[in-house]
């Protein structure tokens, strides 16, 4: 996105886009951003195609999934390796993310989803096996997040 800025239309794009993408029209949006709705569906398709919105998903809820556990695994990968690691660790059973830290020995944040400890063991095995060095193992309790509320308050 070097040669792209998002102006006031694209902000108030991605903002409606994070509050519902599945259920708002081009014509919704438009009304917010007073816009066109054709200039509207072409900003999105610039935005995707910019890799600015990387795609559209569910947040699912994976303890009322069965999935009640999450557990973040703190790793230590050689440095010029750990963002080449980063698809394999995403295709370990359980894995749902991984976050690349460019800050302290702990460069790679793995987040985990299982039914009991006999799932998330294996995860930790895995990227044991892969040479990473499982430093730190955190059991969490609850998750939630928000939407970037920035791009709708400038």
């Amino acid at each position: 996105m070097a040669d792209y800025e998002l102006d006031e239309t694209d902000r108030e794009i991605l903002a409606a886009l994070q509050e519902d993408a599945r259920n708002l029209s081009s014509g919704e949006i438009a009304e917010r951003t007073e816009a066109s709705s054709s200039t509207v569906r072409k900003r999105i398709q610039r935005l995707e195609s910019e890799g600015v919105v990387k795609g559209y998903s569910a947040d699912v809820d994976y303890q009322k999934s069965g999935y009640p556990l999450r557990m973040l695994l703190f790793c230590t990968a050689p440095i010029p390796e750990r963002g080449d690691l980063i698809e394999d660790i995403l295709d370990i059973s359980g894995v749902v993310s991984v976050q690349e830290l460019v800050t302290g020995e702990k460069n790679l944040l793995v987040t985990a989803v299982g039914e009991a400890d006999d799932d998330i063991t294996p995860v930790a095995q895995e990227l044991l096996d892969m040479g990473l060095t499982v430093a730190d193992e955190v059991l969490v309790r609850s998750h939630e997040s928000t939407p970037f509320d920035d791009f709708s308050s400038r």
